[in-house]
């Protein structure tokens, strides 16, 4: 971005270039824009050094703590929770799926009760606690309805976590600064399933310990360690530039006034600063592009929910005891961190989301095909299976932040971008109710509805992802062949705006 004297230049990745007086626009003032403007480039880097150092950390360990304490029941299963409470495998998937429903409703209006905090370490630390102590409460339920009750204000007090940290990052960051914050957020949630399956394999060992079983101490050690992260959270969670002392003053009006610029940057920006558009909102009912990438989203959503949740029943039925397949399940979740960090760069690199959706999707599709093949004789076939889980962690990681990306890339106006985010946030989570059902205890070893959805999954994925990239190329081509002065002659600067990607200037970013 670069801000000269009463005109401020946005480049977008790949495409839109858009003029914008200053004058009236944003709140700046010359002098305001002089500043951002020539704020050296080593000031710049050295103060998004302290933040990414301040604030990622952070956020980081918060969601891998959200992810343990959400897929923890796995762990738990094969340590004895259905035994112990009398359930069935129906009920267990009951259990599973219950959590998404107060999680899908309440996503939207936690980000709306946090943007009301100026302190959102507050808010964080608040439902982190209530979180945890949900899952501490989950170590003495005894029956079904507890466990279901549990679940439902687990994902009620979790939901607000991932958008809300979503919302940090942005006023923190600009948009082209936040893919790869967001990927290193969403590659902790892979981490955060290799050291659920150490810690599941450490505590269990504390079975009958204080006459509680392997599977009690899970959910207590886990809650209470989520619990304490709640009152460190409130202390260490980074708020806002004019709260850091650790910033000086003149990397504090820096951050705040490029954050200002926002709001005069992008094409179709007047919706920066509402509370609700409903204009917005039914654009986006109506875009095209977000239904495709909820196809998408799905591809690793609904797949990769099953699998969380029931890999260490499928190591287990590979063989392993109840202790191994926990540890079994560390490397195919560091293969999805490695290949959900790797594939995020070189989308970054390349500028060209597509290749980086479909190539992770073929990868899920040859390992659910695998599984498919070979799973009736899983114990004849653990190497290959055991490959196939890895390939198939390896390759659900990276969808979400390509999709992510790719929606913020051909999203310019702010509030449609705000509301497509969270569309396709609970699209995805809507995915996981399903994934939650797929693998059925009693298919087991063949779990043939898990590994026939997940491939039909991919599939849908795969023909989204090129059917948008062969749209959006059309489209450009289209645009390309009128002159930009053909264009200003046909429609005024407001008009152009107003279209948004729908500007015959607009090009989109495949």
């Amino acid at each position: 971005m670069s801000i000269n004297s009463g005109t401020i230049t946005k480049d977008m990745e790949g495409g839109d270039v858009k003029h914008l007086e200053t004058s009236g626009r944003g709140g700046l003032t010359a002098e305001e824009i002089d500043f951002v403007d020539n704020f050296p480039e080593e000031k710049r880097k050295k103060v998004l050094a302290k933040i990414d150092w301040r604030l990622m950390p952070m956020l980081t360990i918060l969601y891998l703590v959200a992810y343990i304490d959400k897929a923890n029941i796995g762990n738990a299963k094969i340590e004895g929770l259905l035994e112990d409470l009398h359930m069935t495998g129906d009920q267990y998937n009951i259990a599973l799926s219950i959590y998404f429903i107060p999680y899908i409703l309440a996503e939207v209006p936690s980000n709306m009760i946090l943007n009301k905090f100026a302190r959102p370490s507050q808010y964080m630390a608040l439902i982190m606690f209530l979180w945890g102590g949900m899952v501490v409460s989950t170590s003495f339920i005894h029956n079904f309805g507890q466990l279901c009750a549990v679940r439902i204000l687990l994902g009620l007090f979790e939901a607000g976590f991932f958008p809300g940290a979503l919302l940090i990052i942005s006023k923190w960051y600009l948009p082209f600064e936040t893919q790869t914050r967001v990927a290193i957020l969403y590659t902790s949630a892979a981490t955060g399933g290799a050291f659920s399956g150490v810690l599941a394999f450490a505590i269990a060992k504390l079975g009958g310990q204080g006459g509680l079983e392997s599977w009690r101490w899970i959910f207590l050690i886990e809650g209470l360690f989520t619990v304490v992260g709640a009152i460190g959270t409130y202390f260490l969670l980074v708020d806002s530039p004019q709260l850091s002392g650790w910033l000086t003053e003149e990397e504090k009006r820096y951050l705040t006034l490029r954050q200002a610029a926002r709001s005069v940057v992008n094409v179709g920006e007047k919706g920066e600063l509402k509370a609700f558009d409903r204009a917005a909102l039914f654009d986006v009912l109506k875009d095209w592009k977000v239904y495709l990438l909820t196809i998408m989203s799905w591809s690793n959503a609904a797949p990769n929910y099953g699998l969380k949740f029931s890999m260490p029943s499928i190591t287990q039925g590979m063989g392993f005891t109840s202790a191994n397949a926990q540890l079994m399940t560390i490397p195919p979740y560091m293969c999805g961190a490695i290949s959900s960090y790797a594939l995020s760069r070189l989308a970054d690199k390349f500028k060209w989301r597509m290749p980086f959706i479909v190539g992770p999707q073929i990868c899920v599709l040859v390992a659910f095909s695998i599984l498919m093949a070979k799973a009736e004789f899983i114990k004849q076939n653990l190497g290959l299976c055991y490959f196939a889980v890895c390939l198939a962690c390896g390759g659900m990681y990276p969808i979400l932040p390509g999709v992510t990306a790719w929606n913020v890339d051909n999203t310019p106006n702010a509030a449609r971008r705000a509301i497509s985010i969270g569309y396709l946030a609970c699209a995805g989570t809507i995915g996981g109710v399903y994934g939650s059902y797929i693998y059925k205890d009693n298919e087991k070893p063949k779990y043939t509805t898990g590994y026939g959805a997940s491939l039909g999954f991919a599939v849908g994925g795969i023909l989204a992802a090129l059917s948008m990239e062969f749209i959006l190329f059309t489209i450009n081509k289209k645009r390309a062949q009128v002159s930009e002065a053909e264009v200003r002659a046909k429609y005024t600067e407001d008009e152009l705006e107003i279209m948004s990607d729908r500007s015959p200037l607009f090009k989109y970013h495949l």
